[in-house]
């Protein structure tokens, strides 16, 4: 199981069973819930394999979760599905359901509104979508773009032309383009405006025909840019709209764009509203135990703050009475 039994070892520090390989056969040994859980993860882990899949740290930790909640039915299809490559050497994959259903939306929809929390693959998964739509001449031209939250009305005082000023907030984009193409063939296809990567507000008056459009950190967008983002669609063109609700860099009193798109759309035809969680994850493990580590203080703040209010004003109340 894995390398050196790492997998297997994986699995006993994260469970109450001890795995004995015999060859052919897995012995668990344990209680007999456990023992369920651990043969219903094994099983969907042999089924990837068998699908041509190699199972990895994160594979385990992901099945594993998913066990947990008795969610395991058809996941070694999830873990060995492989979308068309883009560069020889990459494949890329769903690495969990959440994954799998936003890719599936990519697919079928023209506009995707994609929600999550950081390491889930929004906008990776997006640009890959992307790439392969030109790839494969489905559009003819790439348009990435978010909003320029930090900077504000204040680029002017940034060193260096327009273009080095917005650079710093647009370089995730590149990155992400630089994971499936070379640096070379990204160059040459912004030369040839085959892919464009430019601040939200330059799409302002636009009509974006044939293209596939995303628009990341939508989380900062106000609801006139989220408005104006969307109008932009023309012939032949798709959107994805990427973001995280819980990281909002907006000025207090200003209603997030994804937040009211999310709302607004959610029943909409010819849109995909996915949701992820802190189970769909793809980092280092760390990332995950950091998310749920934020989202419990934050219930715990908000617990503390409305209990308090209540017992005062019902300690101010009772002379009164």
């Amino acid at each position: 199981m894995g390398r050196n039994g790492e997998l297997r070892k994986r699995i006993q520090q994260d469970t109450p069973v001890r795995i004995v390989d015999r060859g052919a056969k897995i012995l668990i040994i344990g209680e007999e819930p456990d023992t369920a859980m651990v043969g219903s993860m094994l099983s969907e882990l042999l089924d990837a394999v068998r699908k041509g899949h190699t199972p990895d740290m994160a594979d385990v930790s992901y099945v594993l979760n998913e066990a947990r909640q008795d969610k395991t039915g058809d996941l070694g299809s999830v873990l060995s599905e492989r979308p068309r490559a883009l560069r020889r050497e990459m494949q890329l994959k769903p690495r969990t359901r959440g994954q799998k259903a936003y890719l599936d939306a990519l697919k079928q929809y023209d506009v995707t509104i994609a929600v999550g929390p950081a390491g889930t693959g929004k906008t990776f998964l997006a640009v890959a979508a992307a790439v392969s739509a030109l790839l494969n001449k489905e559009v003819n031209r790439i348009i990435l773009t978010r909003p320029a939250v930090e900077a504000g009305e204040n680029l002017g005082f940034l060193p260096g032309d327009l273009e080095q000023k917005v650079h710093p907030y647009i370089r995730p984009l590149y990155d992400a383009l630089y994971a499936m193409l070379d640096v070379e063939r990204v160059r040459r296809l912004i030369e040839r405006e085959m892919i464009e990567i430019a601040p939200l507000a330059f799409m302002r008056g636009r009509t974006l025909s044939h293209s596939f459009a995303i628009l990341d950190e939508a989380q900062n967008t106000t609801s006139e840019q989220m408005k104006m983002f969307l109008t932009r669609l023309g012939e032949g063109s798709r959107a994805v709209i990427t973001g995280d609700i819980t990281q909002i860099d907006l000025p207090k009193g200003k209603t997030s764009g994804l937040v009211e798109a999310r709302r607004v759309l959610s029943n909409a035809e010819g849109v995909a509203v996915i949701d992820l969680g802190r189970g769909d994850v793809v980092r280092h493990p760390l990332v995950q135990n950091i998310i749920e580590a934020y989202e419990r203080d934050a219930e715990d703040r908000e617990a503390g703050e409305a209990s308090p209010a209540g017992v005062d004003k019902a300690e101010g109340d009772s002379p009164e009475a």
